[in-house]
This record gives structure tokens, sequence and C-alpha cells, in this order.
């Protein structure tokens, strides 16, 4: 019974992870959410398998001791009630505290998963910047504040555990002392006495394990309070069953600010036609990004509107915004199992063929070369994919998604600027009259696009195709001239 229970834990964990909105995901962490999907749930497992049938055990044992300690004498099984005030005010100051605790350590373990997580999958980035010393303060700060949880929580049953063994002694010093007057008195047997302190002894055995599950019951809830929380977290109010009209892409005043800092995106507006290719452009911190995320249905809008085909994008069923707008940025993720595995993830249905075609439209070809080809392993202690392979892998699936939006933030950044040209010409024919948005620092992006559109501090500034802007002789034009140093390619 334990293990299914906890079977279903980990489905209804691995169901909701996956139903967050991904803005949510982003801002627990991998390192949060790998810690309550691993440890928080194993804690409940290790309730869910050993409480019942232990609790049953001890329960039983306890009650049959106390009620021979009544049969003897009944005045010996009052004396013992009475001796439990000092295991009942050792409980209740244990519990007033330990929840907090255990939360408060949760949270300060998984804050450090978080940092080491974020270190280690960061490492080329740390070693390039130099950014050592910045990041074992950090991992430093992480493990101190995780030791001072587990400090309170080790200060708490270090004071729980010996007030309870001294406890264990006043019901016995009772049964002696009020047995010894019975047996003066001739109302009882020495025996009598004797047996009824052993009973009392034998019980501080269940008791102890009884008291033990108090103490581990703690520590599982709040690990279980962890786990449930995915319940809570905020979710996408989407569901609509209005189809859109068409796939034109309207943002209308379209205002955005990420919690607890200021607005980035200050009233924008735009409609991208469809089949159009519209690169955006403008320097970091323009706002490019944080678009994309709206145009994707990542994130809401605070005012204004982002529709499609007249309906608003956050409104969509996942399924349905999948199939009408995707995502691709320069982060990528390779799946354990192989290469097949990690198309098919796009289009389950898809032939090799198909594979293949769309992985020579992203230009890998060096998939051909593996050992087993498609049906090569990828993952840590297999095939180990450097970052270009990863991101051509992810274009593959957007190919074969086939949605009528394709958004690409920086998709094609950690490939070289010849390789990333080609790939995006190749992705431009494949997916020949799909609507096309590409967020570029690459100018030659802009240059291919049917428009361009320029961003600064959160609004657009600029909006036409590459030789009408670099006519304009504004900000676009200047761009250009900076990066390319030479005029623009007829």
């Amino acid at each position: 019974m334990g293990e299914r229970a906890l079977a279903r834990v980990r489905e209804e964990f691995v169901d909701r992870a996956l139903a967050l909105p991904a803005s949510v995901v982003e801002r627990a962490g991998a390192g949060d959410l790998t810690t309550r999907g691993t440890a928080d749930v194993a804690a409940v497992g290790k309730t869910l398998r050993d409480s019942g049938p232990d609790l049953l055990i001890h329960s039983a044992q306890a009650l049959v001791l106390i009620g021979a300690v009544f049969l003897i004498h009944p005045l010996l099984g009052a004396c013992l009630v009475l001796g439990f005030a000092g295991i009942l005010t050792a409980t209740r100051w244990y519990l007033r505290r330990a929840r907090d605790a255990y939360l408060e350590q949760g949270a300060a373990t998984s804050e450090l998963a978080e940092e080491l997580t974020s270190t280690a999958s960061g490492a080329r980035t740390v070693e390039a910047f130099r950014l050592e010393r910045r990041r074992v303060a950090a991992n430093r700060e992480a493990v101190e504040e995780a030791r001072r949880t587990r400090m309170r929580t080790l200060f708490l049953r270090c004071v729980f555990f010996p007030s309870l063994d001294f406890s264990y002694a006043l019901p016995v010093a009772g049964v002696l002392l009020v047995g010894g007057h019975l047996h003066f008195q001739g109302s009882l047997s020495l025996g009598a006495v004797v047996a009824a302190a052993l009973y009392m002894r034998q019980l501080e055995n269940p008791l102890d394990h009884l008291l033990d599950m108090v103490e581990q019951l703690q520590s599982s809830g709040a690990s279980f309070a962890r786990v449930e929380g995915l319940a809570r977290a905020p979710r996408d109010e989407r569901g609509v069953t209005a189809e859109p009209a068409d796939d034109v892409i309207e943002v209308r005043g379209a205002r955005f600010a990420y919690p607890g800092g200021p607005e980035v995106l200050g009233g924008v507006d735009l409609v991208v036609r469809p089949g159009e290719r519209l690169a955006v452009v403008g320097p970091s911190g323009a706002g490019k990004t944080t678009l994309s995320r709206l145009i994707a249905g990542i994130d809401a809008p605070g005012e204004g509107t982002v529709t499609v085909g007249g309906v608003p994008v956050v409104s969509l069923t996942p399924e349905r915004l999948r199939r009408q707008v995707v995502l691709v940025t320069q982060e990528h993720h390779v799946f354990l199992g192989t290469v097949r595995d990690n198309l098919l993830i796009a289009e389950p249905g898809a032939e090799d063929a198909g594979l293949w075609a769309a992985l020579k439209a992203v230009g890998a070809e060096w998939v051909s070369a593996l050992p087993e080809g498609l049906d090569t392993v990828l993952g840590a202690d297999a095939y180990r994919t450097s970052g270009p392979q990863a991101q051509q892998l992810a274009l593959a699936r957007v190919v074969l998604a086939d949605p009528h939006t394709l958004v690409l933030d920086e998709a094609t950044a950690l490939l070289d600027p010849a390789t990333a040209r080609h790939t995006e010409r190749a992705l431009a024919a494949v997916l020949e009259g799909r609507t096309v948005i590409a967020v570029a620092h690459r100018l030659h992006t802009a240059h291919d696009a049917d428009r361009v559109a320029v961003m600064r501090g959160g609004l657009l500034t600029e909006l036409g195709s590459h030789d009408e802007l670099v006519a304009a002789g504004g900000e676009y034009a200047a761009l250009w001239r900076t990066w390319h140093g030479a005029p623009a390619p007829r």
C-alpha cells in the first residue's frame, strides 16, 4: 500500500510540474524542483512505507502494557497516566517549533541545490568570465544557510529526546512510590509492585518508537507540504474554446514588468502578418526577449493585449498554443535517450524519413556519422552532444512540430556565423509560409527578414524593411554601419 501511495505521489508531482506555467518553473529554478521531486518525495515515501505497520505494532504494545498496569492496580495505572505529563509537555514544545524548522530546512536545501546546479551547468561561463570567486561565495552562503537550518532542527531533537528520557523515569518513580505505600499497607504484594515497575520500563520501547515517529512525521510532513505546494502554485487560466480566425499576431499597447522590477515594455504596438519574417533588433535590455515571451504566451502583458487570430495568446490551452506558436531560445536540452527519442518529442508519429529531413534542414548531418545513427543513445554516460549539436536538435524538433508561428530568440547563438546564417535560411525554406519572428544580435538575420523592428528602452522605435531603415538613416542604419562596416548588400 505504501509503495502504491508513493507511486501516486510521484506521478502527481510530475503531472503538476509539467502543468506549471513556464514562467513559474523558471522562477522556482531547477534545483528547487529537483529537491522537491527527489529528497522530499523520498522522505514522504519512507513514512508511507514504514509508519503504518510501526504505528500499529507499537501502539498495540503500549496499550497492552498500560492495560497490564491498570489490571495490577487502578491506582498504579493512574500514576502511570499522570506521569506522562512530562512526555506531553516535551512533545507539545517540539511540535510547535518543528514544522516551521523543517520547512525552512527544506527551502535552504533547495536553494543550495539551485546554486550548485546553476554553477555546474554554467561552468564554461563561470570560467570564461572569471566568476569563480563570486560563485564560491554564493555557494558558501547557501551552504552556511543550509547548515544553520539543519542545526536548528538538530537543536530541537537534542532537547526533545533527552527530555523524553527524563520523562520516562517519572511514571516509574510514581509507580514505585505509590506501589510501596500500598505494599506497606498490605493492599499490594511486592511482586505486583515490581511487575508494574517492569511493565513501565518495557513501555519505554514502544513509546520511543512512537515518539520517534512523531519526529519523522514532522520532517516528512514538511516534505509533503513542499511536494503538495506545486498544487498551489499560480497557474494559467487557459482553456478558451474559440479558435483563432487566422494567424495574424497583434500586439496592442503591451506593457510588462517582472515581479519586483521596473517596467521593461512601455506600450508596444505591432502587427505580424501570416508568413512574414520579422527580425527584432536592439541593444541589450531593450525588451526584445520579453516581447518574444509575450508573443509565445509564456508571460501575460500587465496591460494591453497579445492576440493571434483575434484570440488572446495566454488564453489558449497549452496544446493549442504549441501548435500555434513555438519559442526557441539559446537555452537547449538533450533528453536522456536516443536521437530518435529526442526528435519524436515534437511529433510522435514522424517516420525516419521525416526525422532525417528535419536534421538536414538544420545542418545536423553529424547524426549520420554516429555509430547507430538515430538510435545512438545521448546522455552523460553515452554520446555527449556539444552545445551547437544540442541546439541543432532543438531546431530539428521545431521543424517537426511545424507551428504556425516560430519565435527564435538567439536560437542559433551557439553556431558559428556562417553555419547560423545557413541554418536560418534552411529553416526559412523548410518553414515556407510560416511566420518567423527572430530576435537577433547578428544583423544578417535582419537583412534577410521581410521587416525589421527596432526596440530601445521597452519601446518600438523603428519598423520597416532593411533597405527602408538603412535609407532612413536612423538607429537601425547606425547599428548596421557599426556591425557591417559597409553599405547594405542588395
